[in-house]
């Protein structure tokens, strides 16, 4: 199954391809055409399970059919889909996807959250803004500006609503549904189905259509897990002198940036340590050239985004380095499944810095596995 088959039209097709994604997970096959359907919905879904571009997608599809209600109100942003997130480093990851595969639709898309200063959001509020995804809090504090016009929204997305529940966020949540029009498509994305979720669920949705997906792929059992804990400016250090101390010899590296792949590989060629960046801004020959010297022995270190790393087949690699963690659990699996294959056994080693985490909780929920220190 492709996702132009799901009913997505070519500009956001071509949006996801570019991300190097062409098969839909199972919540995304089921999630697009009930959300293109225009109905509501309540879907059990893990981080790591594909479950933003299951919403943003048909989000993006339906606003970009309709452009009947764009307009602004009174000189403010007159939102036509919102998005609800429990934690800022959601609350981002989730505009990017929606900028991501937004790109060759005319929309536009913002983000707002707390602790950083509310004058440059009010100045972007000013313009055209059609989805927002913001943290309740800040959400608000906006409201009580009157900075923002709720009352157009035609899509609510509530995202880890159980988490939400859990940070104590349940007036707030109703106190922002108070301010949107009754005439609305909800969706309500949970990990869980906890009675509380079912009380908001069933004071929030009409007649939804239900989906639960099922844990995504456990870890090879091959593959030997470990974290280091280690400051984020060490990482580098900590990194050379493991390659050093065991003699590595073939490692396949993951940050999370291009620019940061970029980065690292310098460091450690300056080091004496040879290492080549693959990334979606290098040339095909030059991604190319560096994975024949990786596959070939010649080099030790081959640092890749999880991207440009899609397709890596490496025979016997007994190593991967998670030297950023991703930010979906589902990546960090695909990763680690580079190695350990076919009988063999593997190592996977991640860095993970003090504000890291709770991603990494969200790794060893999402695995069922708890990764020794």
């Amino acid at each position: 199954m492709s996702f132009a088959s799901l009913g997505l039209s070519d500009a956001l097709v071509r949006a996801v391809t570019e991300r190097g994604y062409t098969v839909p997970t199972p919540i995304q096959r089921q999630a697009i055409p009930a959300v293109l359907a225009g109905g509501d919905l309540l879907a059990a879904a893990q981080t790591g399970t594909g479950k933003t571009a299951g919403f943003t997608l048909p989000i993006l599809q339906r606003l970009a059919i309709d452009r009947g209600r764009a307009a602004n109100a009174g000189g403010r942003a007159a939102i036509r889909a919102l998005i609800l997130t429990p934690t800022r480093e959601l609350a981002a990851q989730v505009e990017e996807s929606v900028r991501e595969y937004g790109k060759y639709v005319n929309l536009k898309s913002m983000v707002m959250f707390g602790g950083v200063g509310i004058q440059p959001q009010i100045q972007q509020l000013r313009g055209r803004v059609d989805i927002l995804v913001a943290t309740p809090g800040r959400l608000l504090d906006h409201v009580g500006q009157r900075t923002l016009d709720l009352s157009r929204v035609e899509v609510l997305v509530l995202d880890e609503a159980d988490r939400m529940l859990d940070m104590g966020f349940i007036h707030d949540i109703k106190k922002v549904l108070a301010l949107l029009p009754r005439q609305r498509q909800n969706l309500l994305f949970s990990a869980t189905f906890s009675d509380e979720i079912r009380a908001l669920a069933d004071s929030l949705l009409n007649r939804p259509a239900l989906i639960e997906v099922a844990r995504r792929n456990a870890p090879a059992e091959a593959v030997t897990q470990r974290v280091h804990l280690v400051d984020r400016e060490r990482k580098r250090e900590l990194l050379a002198h493991l390659i050093r101390e065991n003699r590595w010899r073939q490692v396949l590296v993951f940050t999370r940036t291009k620019h940061g792949a970029n980065r690292l590989a310098d460091q450690l060629s300056r080091e004496g340590i040879a290492a080549l960046a693959i990334h979606g801004n290098k040339s095909q020959s030059a991604r190319t050239h560096a994975l024949a010297q990786f596959k070939g022995g010649a080099l030790p270190v081959l640092v890749a985004t999880d991207i440009a790393a899609r397709g890596i087949d490496v025979d016997d690699l007994e190593l991967v380095v998670n030297y950023d963690l991703p930010y979906d659990a589902e990546d960090y699996v695909h990763r680690i499944g580079r190695t350990g294959r076919a009988g063999k056994r593997g190592m996977a080693v991640t860095f993970v810095s003090g504000r890291d985490m709770y991603k990494l909780q969200f790794i060893e929920r999402f695995t069922r596995t708890k990764i020794r220190r």
